[in-house]
Order: C-alpha cells, then sequence, then structure tokens
C-alpha cells in the first residue's frame, strides 16, 4: 500500500498563514488595506487567496494609534525552483479631506523563505509628482499619483525613475511551512523570530 509520500518529488510546496495585523499611520483616521501576491512564472497557487480587501477600520484613540485589521492571510503554493520567490504586496487607502478615496501606501516584502512564526514590519511610501505644478493640479483634481497596478512595487524595472515618500508601516505577522525544499536541494532551517527585533523590509 502506497504511503502518498513521493520519495523524488519534482516540486516543492510553501504555505503561508498568517495576518495583516495593524498598520501605523498618524496622519489618518480610516483606512482599509488591499493585499495581492506576485511571484515567479514557475509557481502555481494550489489553496487559497492571492488577492483580498479588508475592512474599513479607525485609527485607535489609545497611545499606539494603530490601525487594526487582523485580516487573514492564507495561500499555498507550489513550485520547481525558487526563482521568482513570492512577495506579498499591500495596499492602504483612505478619504482625503475632501472625501475622496486615494491611495495612502504601497509596501511589499518577500514571504519568509525560513520555515516558522515571523513577524515582519513593511515600510509603506507614495509616489509623488515630479514638480510644484503638478502637485497642485493633482489635490485640486483629486487625481493624486498612485501606480495603475500596485504589484509594480514588487518589481525592479522603472522604479529607479520613480520618485517616492515614506508614509507609515504596515506589520505582518505569518506562519510558514515548506515542503520537499530539502529533498529538491534546498536547505532551509526551521525558525521562530516572533521575539526578535522586528525586520523592516521595503
Amino acid at each position: 500500500m502506497s504511503s502518498g509520500i513521493n520519495p523524488n518529488p519534482s516540486v516543492f510546496l510553501l504555505m503561508l498563514n498568517g495576518q495583516i495585523e495593524s498598520g501605523e499611520f498618524p496622519d489618518f483616521d480610516e483606512l482599509y488595506c488591499k493585499f495581492s501576491f506576485h511571484h515567479g512564472q514557475d509557481w502555481v497557487v494550489t489553496s487559497g487567496l492571492e488577492e483580498g480587501i479588508s475592512q474599513i477600520t479607525r485609527r485607535s484613540r489609545d497611545e499606539r494609534e494603530l490601525f487594526v485589521w487582523n485580516f487573514p492571510l492564507d495561500v499555498t503554493y507550489k513550485s520547481t525552483n525558487p526563482h521568482g520567490w513570492p512577495q506579498l504586496v499591500v495596499s492602504c487607502y483612505g478619504p482625503d479631506s475632501f472625501g475622496r478615496d486615494v491611495v495612502h501606501g504601497y509596501g511589499s516584502m518577500h514571504i519568509p523563505m525560513v520555515p516558522g512564526k515571523h513577524r515582519v514590519k513593511v515600510a509603506m511610501f507614495v509616489p509623488v509628482s515630479t514638480s510644484k505644478l503638478q502637485q497642485i493640479t493633482s489635490w485640486l483634481l483629486g487625481r493624486r499619483p498612485e501606480f495603475v497596478d500596485p504589484k509594480v512595487v514588487a518589481q525592479g524595472e522603472g522604479r529607479e525613475v520613480t520618485r517616492v515618500r515614506s508614509q507609515g508601516h504596515v506589520t505582518v505577522t505569518c506562519n510558514i511551512v515548506t515542503r520537499d525544499l530539502k529533498k529538491l536541494g534546498y536547505d532551509l532551517q526551521p525558525s521562530d523570530v516572533t521575539n526578535i527585533p522586528v525586520a523592516t523590509m521595503t
């Protein structure tokens, strides 16, 4: 009787279970976030969601001043090689002073490669106009600079000519499980980074 375990696997699995926990944006009162994943051509989703949108939440009135979403993430990938390792892309939106829905931050992080618990503080940024005239015009018309596809923040092409400004942070917590990586020659050691200083990724 077969045990169901392939002694010579041709693919490996990467499983992420966690949440977009909270955000730090002291200049705003209401925000929601969207997430998506960006990955190479050899990666295939076998279960879970590759994109989603959270509820709108208000900034807490305590000393932390956090936007708490606790928005769940649950996805499993399979691949034949680690090239194009998946990245989580987060974008945050909310009303401006005129009540118009505008982007307040983009950020991305690679899914941790090491199995275990992880807590990552993702630095967020927004694109800015290249001139004062464009800044004034975009503010008056409510057309703030934004990316047509938020996944561009996970790519290198064209980033060097894009002007951006840092704006806030988003905290992501996750548990990572891998399968058959070692059998394919990739040796990653388990990790528990719950109690070590938070890493910042852009």
